[in-house]
Order: C-alpha cells, then structure tokens, then sequence
C-alpha cells in the first residue's frame, strides 16, 4: 500500500530499506535480522503493485562473494532495477548505530564484481555503501568509495557523514553519482533536499519518517 501512495503521488522510484521492513514486518530493529527470502518476496509483492523503478537494501549482500552472486540473481527475478551493498561485517547494525566494524576494500571490492558479473540486465544498477566514515574516518571512506567505483559501483552511498562541510565535498571528491541517507535523530545532519541537490547528491533519502508517522498515529488512537 505504501509503495501505491508513493508511485501515485508521483514519486519516480521506490526505495526497499531493510531497515524499515525488518522494524514493520518483523517489529525489530535494524540488527541483520531480515533474511534474503523475505527481501525478495516483499520486492516481489511490490513489483506487482507499481510499475516504477524498485531500489532493494540488500544489506551485505548476505555473506562473500558467492552469495552476492546469488542475492543479485534472486532480487532480480524478484523485480528489483538496483540494490545496495554495504561494507559492514556480518551481523550488520543499522548505518548510525554505534559500534559498527567493517569487512576490507579487497573483500567489498571483490563483491563488487560478484554483483556486476551477476546482473543480467546491464542497466541494473550497483550501489555501493560504506560504513567505514564512523569507523576508520571521512577520509578512510573516501578512498573506499573511490575502490567502489573502479570496481563496477554505479552509483556510491557514503554513509553516517557527520558534517555540512563532508556532504558539500562529496561530489568534488567522489566522481560518480551519490546517494544521501538523512535518518531523524542519525549521525548525519538533517539537511534539506535543495541543499543535497546542490551538493550534486544524485538521491536524497529521508529514512524512519514514514515509519514513525503511522506509529505514532497508532499511539494517539490508543489514547483516544
């Protein structure tokens, strides 16, 4: 249903966080807890229901190479235009927990290509996240991302930036699309899309507001 309210509301793409299936279909936090069974059928079900582009979280990619391989293949089929990969090491915390550690560049790197070798469609897109700015520095991730883009990434997601000035550096460090992730009460400052935009941040993304509206509209009801 909300994927419906999106796509009549004119939005031109949809975006399958794990974050936010794992914190509405299973009630839990974003921990790892979702599987990549239930990422496909919730990917599915949506792909029926609209006809606009479909972005998945696939978190790690659910283990090395291989199973990138793998999870590529399966959220393909299942009606996805793009998936996300991040560098974190299995469990994986959501982006602005504390206590985050991530995998090598030469591992990430090497999923990197297990994703591109993967798609069947050469316009389905690879977006490759890092963590590494909350846990090696800005710096550490910039050099990451770049890895990123040299090994296939389409598109990069340097997340948990802490900065106005790190998110007005991206595109004149990073030459590749970018993706933004502003989370209420994150890491990252909450910055308006206009600004983004000027920073020539390609997606803009304003996660948990459209989780905790319909919670908090819950509580009120209760109280009445």
């Amino acid at each position: 249903m909300s994927a419906r309210v999106a796509a009549d509301l004119g939005f031109e793409a949809i975006y399958i966080t794990s974050a936010g299936l794992t914190n509405m279909s299973l009630g839990m936090p974003d921990l790892g807890f979702i599987s990549l069974t239930e990422i496909a059928e919730h990917t599915s079900r949506i792909r029926d229901a609209v006809d606009v582009p479909l972005i998945v979280d696939a978190d790690t990619g659910f283990g090395n190479a291989l199973n990138v391989r793998h999870t590529v293949r399966t959220l393909e089929r299942a009606g996805a235009d793009a998936i996300q990969l991040e560098d974190q090491v299995m469990p994986k915390k959501c982006g602005h927990f504390a206590g985050k550690a991530v995998i090598s560049t030469n591992e990430m790197v090497g999923k990197i290509h297990a994703a591109v070798d993967a798609r069947e469609d050469e316009n389905f897109q690879i977006i490759a996240r890092t963590d590494a700015c909350a846990v090696e520095g800005f710096d550490a991730a910039i050099e990451r991302a770049r890895a990123f883009v040299e090994a296939g990434a389409d598109i990069l997601f340097v997340e948990a930036i802490e900065t106005p000035e790190q998110i007005a550096s991206l595109p004149k460090l990073l030459d590749a699309p970018q993706l933004i992730n502003i989370v209420i009460g994150g890491k990252t400052p909450v910055t308006s899309r206009r600004t983004c935009s000027a920073s020539a941040s390609a997606w803009f993304f304003m996660q948990m507001r459209r989780c905790k509206a319909p919670c908090a509209a819950c509580r009120r009801r209760s109280v009445l």
